[in-house]
């Protein structure tokens, strides 16, 4: 009972003098964990020929030849894709379901919760590598995993944005710019766990699955023993709330239910599900669209290095777009997004090896586009903070991210698709991305209009019982009497 008791919010409540930038490094221990899932597709060429490594032999030598002939006992890139889009809805919809439990429950339970769910994920996911059973992959990493990324994912951002009340957009991006990060992390440790143990006969992805699964375990335990919660009324020392406030930023409060009935919720639903949308096909499809696009050009090594320095932007671009919003407002950030977004994806398929063949203008401009889907991320938290409060904030992004689980499913499912009928309509695979690419603009115009639409919240939503108010809503009345 003493470690699980260890767990309770009770236990993690900072003494007086605790210094708060203690706590980033905690969040980042769970995100940089979580956050491997972007790296899944490093992953996905291995699980493609299982079975025809397994029977002819070659290892990773034999690849390039099963391009142009595989098993028909193989899983197809198709089915493959499901792995990651399953484990994406599971965390919108774990997200959505405990969102309300963490804020009772407190950071420190919920981080233990995903770091057991996360690495339960990778053991089962072995098993069904080991078996050739792709449901057993869609339950470990995809059902039991999702829900250790929906835990992980939430619990430290609002516990952040209560310790940083006077920077929320960069509190946001310090907990959310370790998920964009983890691929940095997860596609070279995944691609050299490999490389280091496979035969000529196995491709080694059933024993990284496992191997990987131990060491996030580890790694996430520093973010559950170390994060801590501020004390009740507690206030950065120095700091008073502003008299005014910025434009669509509320003094009040929002009940969860209440947040949901709102249109400046479902507003920025839509906002959030086309930015993701628009975004996580291409990142899902990272590894093998740079080797289409430049066939020959590039290696499965230097595709996973391209992962690898996506994530680095995915990663920068969540701390960078968020604390920019503390100065141009959220709705300003997004703005941004959904235009230059645009403007990117209509110009990438003309970089490729049938057009203008630029290796460093392809790279160069997915880097701009994974700074801003990063972006996206780590600023929606801090917008919902602006129009519903504190109060419930990390409970209403839980019920966001629901957002995320559709776009988790609609944007590898356009990718993947669309390509496959290309192809197997006679177009050559590098040609197979211009149409969904087209699809992707038209996704954030959506996303800009509803973004447009957004204004602050009506008082008839307002949280009305004044005890329960955070401290800061008494100060900013007070700050405002005077």
């Amino acid at each position: 009972m003493g470690m699980f008791s260890f767990l309770d919010r009770s236990h993690s409540v900072a003494k007086p003098g605790f210094n708060r930038w203690l706590v980033p490094p905690a969040a980042l221990s769970i995100h940089l964990a979580i956050g491997q899932a972007y790296a899944f597709s490093v992953f996905k060429k291995p699980l493609n020929y299982l079975v025809q490594i397994a029977t002819v032999g070659g290892g990773l030598k034999a690849l390039p030849a099963a391009i142009d002939s595989p098993n028909p006992a193989d899983w197809k890139f198709t089915d493959l894709g499901w792995i990651f889009s399953i484990a994406i809805v599971f965390l919108g919809l774990s997200a959505a379901v405990f969102g309300k439990w963490l804020e009772k429950a407190g950071p420190r339970k919920a981080m233990f919760a995903s770091a057991v769910c996360f690495s339960t994920g990778f053991l089962v996911s072995s098993l069904g590598v080991q078996l050739h059973q792709l449901w057993l992959i869609y339950i470990g990493y995809g059902v039991i995993g999702g829900i250790g990324l929906g835990l992980g994912y939430i619990s430290p951002v609002s516990t952040l944005i209560k310790w940083f009340p006077d920077r929320p957009g960069m509190a946001t991006g310090m907990a959310i710019m370790g998920f964009g990060g983890g691929a940095f992390i997860g596609s070279p440790l995944a691609t050299e766990l490999m490389a280091a143990l496979r035969t000529d006969h196995d491709l080694a992805v059933g024993t990284t699955f496992l191997i990987m699964g131990a060491i996030y375990f580890v790694g996430m335990m520093f973010g559950v023993f170390t994060v801590r919660v501020p004390a009740e009324g507690w206030k950065p020392e120095g700091w008073t709330p502003p008299v005014t406030v910025k434009p669509l930023m509320s003094a009040h409060d929002v009940e969860v239910n209440t947040a949901f009935t709102t249109p400046q919720f479902w507003m920025l639903w839509v906002v959030l599900c086309m930015n993701v949308t628009a975004g996580i096909g291409i990142l899902e499809q990272a590894s093998p669209m740079i080797q289409e696009l430049f066939k020959g050009q590039i290696s499965a090594a230097a595709a996973g290095g391209f992962v690898g320095l996506l994530s680095l932007f995915n990663m920068g671009g969540r701390f960078f777009w968020s604390s920019v919003s503390d100065y141009i407002g959220r709705k300003n950030t997004y703005f941004i997004f959904f235009i230059l977004g645009a403007i990117i994806y209509f110009f990438v398929p003309r970089t490729g090896a049938n057009g203008l063949n630029s290796v460093p203008l392809f790279v160069g401009l997915c880097a701009v586009i994974l700074t801003m889907y990063g972006g996206g991320f780590a600023t929606i938290p801090a917008y919902l903070r602006d129009l519903f409060g504190t109060m419930q904030v990390g409970a209403i992004h839980g019920r966001l991210l629901t957002a995320w689980s559709l776009a988790g499913v609609l944007g590898p499912l356009l990718v993947n698709r669309i390509r496959q009928y290309r192809v197997d309509n006679g177009a050559a695979p590098a040609d197979s991305y211009s149409t969904v690419l087209y699809v992707m603009v038209g996704l954030l115009i959506i996303g800009l209009i509803a973004n447009s639409l957004v204004r602050p919240v009506d008082s008839k939503y307002w949280y009305k019982t004044a005890e329960a108010k955070p401290q800061r809503d008494g100060q900013l009345a007070s700050a405002s009497a005077r």
